[in-house]
């Protein structure tokens, strides 16, 4: 992992929740809130919550006695999430660590996180954490992407911005984001942190726009792709961010504009 895959500071976090929840974040949020609220919990721990999807779309499927800790290492996303947040009791913000969590033991029903477990440095010492602050009976709720051949968009953002900087590629969507997608590693991973109950499946799903130019905006402007674009010549920021468009616009049409998307989730119980 590159040591700007996890910066999402300056402009990023905003674009991101604006842009890029909606398009490829919103739909697993939603699925995930489903299979929380089926848990019944009444605490709820969110490690790398981002800028709140999940929080919101699970406060909003959990009744009013549940106490909810939504945590990210990156306070420039938190204070995103919780200015997105209505006023809600229930919610905490807390900044934390996934892999040394500031919780005592069994003090959860559940743990979740939604795409996030690709960011973590050392993926078992996160596991790991999330069953040590779960109770007995916890679930530890997670999905990560699938590879990014089954992911459209970030697909053709990778392609393109290898042409647009042929020396030297930026390849963060195809490093993190989407490299994390074995299922038989997952598995052991979670068995080796001591999680013995673990429920893989695959997830598809759509992405829609209104235009090229949101898609091509929300990768290259609102991920750490503007870090990586940034660090080779900032002065192309606007030009990589044209060239996706352009090339999202001959390949998928003038807009409204969708493509696949697909990530796993993950159920593994204590």
């Amino acid at each position: 992992m590159s040591s700007t895959d996890k910066v999402f500071a300056g402009s990023i976090p905003k674009i991101y929740d604006e842009y890029l929840v909606p398009l490829i974040f919103a739909h697993y949020a939603a699925d995930l809130a489903r299979r929380i609220a089926a848990l019944v919990p009444t605490t709820v721990l969110e490690t790398a919550a981002g800028t709140g999807a999940v929080t919101r779309a699970v406060t909003a499927a959990l009744p009013p006695d549940v106490r909810y800790i939504a945590t990210d290492l990156n306070e420039p996303m938190l204070a995103v999430a919780a200015q997105r947040q209505s006023e809600d009791p229930r919610v905490t913000w807390r900044q934390a660590d996934a892999t040394a969590l500031p919780f005592d033991d069994a003090g959860f029903d559940v743990v979740c996180c939604q795409f996030g477990a690709m960011f973590f440095p050392d993926r078992v010492k996160g596991y790991a954490e999330a069953k040590r602050v779960l109770r007995p009976d916890g679930t530890f709720v997670f999905n990560v992407w699938d590879r990014i051949a089954e992911n459209v968009f970030a697909d053709d953002a990778t392609r393109v911005l290898a042409k647009v900087f042929p020396d030297d590629p930026p390849r963060f969507m195809a490093r993190t984001p989407h490299g994390y997608h074995d299922k038989a590693v997952i598995k052991a991973e979670l068995e080796q942190a001591g999680f013995r109950h673990v429920a893989i499946e695959t997830l598809a799903g759509v992405s829609r726009a209104p235009t090229p130019e949101y898609v091509a905006f929300a990768y290259c402007q609102g991920t750490p792709l503007r870090n990586e674009i940034e660090a080779r010549d900032a002065s192309k920021l606007q030009a990589a961010t044209d060239a996706l468009a352009e090339d999202i616009r001959t390949r998928h049409g003038p807009g409204p504009v969708e493509a696949r998307i697909q990530a796993i989730v993950i159920e593994a119980r204590r």
